[in-house]
């Protein structure tokens, strides 16, 4: 006796439901603009409201992972292989199989008609099962659950940036342009929300004096973050940097013009990324990479490249969540007298204590109010 498959009804995306009848009827009639030829004769009413835009899916499960996939479905095995996304391209996506063949992959209908707070419901990074058919083609048929995300709120969704990673190389310059560090302490927090190791890495040291970096670096030394000075043209740092990413899962990101695809370039010699200089006017980095892609590394694991950035809102963190995953703001939260403490205006506050006392660095409570009164 075969065993019955599992039936799980779930939602599915808005746009995919079935048009609603025009709602302007009665004014075109009042205009004398009504076509009775082409109106309706009748009208199916039905009591089922939000119900209607679920639907069954057959031989699935229900998963928890991190960007909210909650339905895995079933396909046959037999006719599917594992691969890794390389890259993804509109509606099509370069698949690595674990045999080490390209494919270009469309995307199963129903992964892209269930509902999810995702722009897209293939990243880089994410592991597939897909069905190969033809000359190097194939339909993705499985995305597999996700650990190490690294994602950003873009226009009230969110924006996967890459998918099963461990390790995050948050790109700085010392200069040209300028550094940004409230844009570090942004990646920071989404390290430590997706349980990611932070690197931090300060590139274009050699147009600094190095000395003029040590308070910054000193202020995310003393909570524990690994920071790197590196330099993509004169090769400091670079070995050890080389070292950081052997055998890792590593995503790299930044604003734009931080050196990104130099440091890569340098990082595995022949990769040969393209690279721009920043504009003069405004120094400010030009756009050179377009798509987040997955680089194998020659000693062992893989780095992902991603589209410099200028904005970085942060994805799924309430404004009470903030200051516990600030490492300095959250030692003092437990000391404030109002456990709903914000850190903003209430009178005997540990943690503007410790800024007052000089035992928590100034801009990183500047930082901190920032986010919490923008959100973004």
């Amino acid at each position: 006796m075969s065993k019955k498959k599992k039936k799980i009804r779930t939602d599915f995306r808005k746009n995919r439901g079935s048009r609603t009848r025009p709602r302007d009827l009665t004014r075109d009639f009042q205009a004398d603009q009504l076509d009775l030829d082409k109106a309706a004769t009748r009208e199916r009413v039905s009591g089922k409201g939000e119900l209607t835009r679920k639907r069954t899916v057959v031989g699935a499960e229900t998963v928890e992972d991190e960007t909210g996939l909650r339905v895995l479905p079933d396909v046959d095995e037999t006719l599917c292989e594992p691969g890794t996304v390389l890259s993804v391209h509109g509606l099509l996506s370069v698949v690595r199989s674990d045999r080490g063949i390209d494919y270009q992959c469309a995307t199963r209908r129903l992964l892209k008609t269930l509902s999810t707070d995702q722009r897209h419901v293939v990243a880089t990074g994410d592991r597939v099962l897909f069905r190969p058919w033809g000359h190097e083609e194939g339909i993705i048929e499985r995305i597999e659950p996700r650990t190490g995300v690294i994602s950003r709120t873009s226009r009230g969704k969110q924006h996967v940036l890459v998918a099963n990673v461990d390790q995050l190389l948050i790109i700085a310059s010392a200069a040209e342009p300028e550094i940004k560090p409230n844009l570090i302490d942004r990646m920071l927090i989404t390290a430590e929300k997706s349980n990611i190791r932070p690197l931090i890495c300060i590139n274009k040291i050699d147009l600094v004096d190095p000395a003029r970096l040590q308070p910054l670096v000193g202020v995310y030394g003393q909570m524990g973050y690994q920071v790197l000075l590196v330099s993509a043209e004169s090769g400091h740092g670079i070995a050890t940097l080389r070292r950081m990413t052997m055998g890792q899962k590593s995503v790299v990101s930044g604003q734009s013009g931080v050196g990104k695809s130099s440091l890569l370039n340098a990082i595995q010699p022949g990769l040969e990324l393209r690279v721009r200089s920043v504009s003069e006017e405004n120094e400010k980095g030009r756009h050179t990479t377009t798509t987040a892609t997955l680089i194998p590394l020659d000693l062992g694991g893989y780095i992902v490249d991603t589209p410099g950035i200028r904005q970085f809102q942060l994805w799924d963190v309430i404004p009470a969540e903030v200051a516990g995953f600030f490492r300095d703001l959250r030692v003092h939260i437990n000391d404030c007298r109002f456990p709903d403490c914000t850190h903003t205006h209430e009178e005997q506050c540990a943690v503007k204590d410790a800024v007052a006392d000089g035992h928590l660095d100034t801009r990183r409570y500047q930082s901190y109010c920032h986010l919490l009164e923008n959100g973004e």
